[in-house]
């Protein structure tokens, strides 16, 4: 006997979010998952209608029990990193960018840019996979 029992009472919002297929590869699936549930399927079937871990059909029932259907359907927030630079520090090292490179040099590399950033007091240090990855979104 599972521990999270599935009892939909929002079937009919689900089947049309599944019918249609105009969300997101994994909300639809979670979906498919919770129908499946609902209407009995073990966990082992259902993974197998839906290609996917049985881990995962089992904590997106348990999601559903305990949180509801917003939370079993969406994924939940990532918080990350903070970002080493700010909008106005991102606008300035692709300025640097743009200028001349140092003399007795032919282009800027990401360690230059790296270093001449942290000379100039923008920052305190920053890494050139920093300055790459900055670069690649603004430019």
């Amino acid at each position: 006997m599972k521990k999270y029992v599935v009892e939909l009472t929002e079937r009919q919002e689900l089947v049309e979010l599944t019918r249609k297929g105009e969300c997101k590869a994994r909300k639809l699936k979670r979906g498919m998952m919770l129908l499946c549930a609902d209407e009995g399927d073990t966990d082992e079937v259902i993974s197998e209608k839906v290609r996917i871990h049985e881990v995962t059909v089992e904590k997106v029932r348990k999601r559903y029990v305990e949180e509801g259907l917003e939370s079993a359907l969406n994924e939940k927030l990532r918080p990350g990193k903070a970002r080493k630079l700010n909008g106005c520090q991102e606008a300035k090292l692709i300025v640097l960018a743009c200028c001349e490179p140092p003399e007795g040099r032919k282009e800027w590399t990401m360690q230059l840019l790296a270093d001449r950033f942290i000379e100039l007091g923008e920052v305190d240090s920053i890494s050139d996979e920093t300055v790459r990855r900055t670069l690649k979104r603004g430019m």
